[in-house]
């Protein structure tokens, strides 16, 4: 079952684990989501989509009962859902809508899926969550980050805890780290950030990570299946950071 798997980093894990032959259950809100189910279908790989809001209780419940009745179990969760949207702490906006918007997908929706998934991984007595936090809130950040940053950090506590808690039922939980992966979320953070030359933000970004280029979705999506799989059955509570070595040089100003 993979969250928000209708676009970027989601298609990318949603494609390798078709292709290492997952039964794929694909979820997020709009119908791109039930396009890209179709679109593995026609490749001969067995997925569905199912069309799912995970900051609504009610609408995980539906996708983890449609994933049961549709497979008889589940093996894998990869709680990928997330948004990110640039805003200043001290913007004009005090209904803090842009705050209760990341708190509500990003946290609220991890737990809303993983509460409902739980029950049917203990019946197996194993399984596998993977959870998408991301390098920002828990090791970098940048202005205009506030609420996705704290939102990102919450999950990397989320992890240990919830693998301190369902160890004993063989169930391992990771979180993954990314940084940035050529999504249309991050072109849309371009977009925010330099509106006459988003694809020069682009290339500004690229420039600043030692590998020289953004991550390829498939990338991402290859350390997710690589944590759902039996081959990193002794690893569990740890996030795993993909990001070209962005977050490696020590100052921006010295050195190469």
């Amino acid at each position: 079952m993979i969250t928000g798997a209708s676009k970027g980093i989601g298609e990318g894990i949603a494609k390798v684990y078709a292709g290492y032959g997952a039964k794929c259950v694909l979820a997020a809100r709009g119908d791109k989501v039930l396009e890209l189910a179709e679109e593995l279908q026609e490749q001969g790989y067995d997925a569905i989509g199912v069309k799912t809001d995970v900051s609504d209780y009610e609408s995980t419940k539906n996708l983890v009962e449609t994933a049961v009745k549709q497979y008889g179990k589940i093996d894998v969760l990869v709680c990928n859902a997330g948004i990110c949207v640039l805003e200043d702490f001290l913007s004009e906006d005090e209904t803090f809508e842009n705050r209760d918007k990341h708190i509500d997908i990003n946290i609220k929706g991890v737990w809303n899926v993983t509460r409902d998934v739980l029950p049917e991984l203990m019946k197996n007595k194993e399984g596998a969550i993977v959870i998408m936090s991301s390098v920002t809130g828990d090791m970098v950040a940048d202005p205009g980050e506030v609420a996705y940053a704290t939102s990102k950090a919450a999950l990397v506590g989320f992890t240990k805890a919830m693998a301190r808690e369902v160890a004993p039922y063989n169930i391992r939980v990771n979180a993954i780290c990314p940084g940035y992966v050529l999504t249309p979320l991050v072109k849309g953070m371009a977009q925010q950030s330099d509106p006459e030359s988003p694809e020069r933000a682009i290339q500004a970004i690229a420039g600043a990570v030692p590998l020289g280029r953004l991550a390829d979705p498939r990338e991402v999506g290859e350390l997710a299946a690589f944590l759902g799989c039996r081959e990193s059955s002794y690893i569990t509570g740890t996030q795993i950071v993909i990001d070209g070595g962005s977050t490696l040089p020590e100052t921006s100003s010295m050195g190469q």
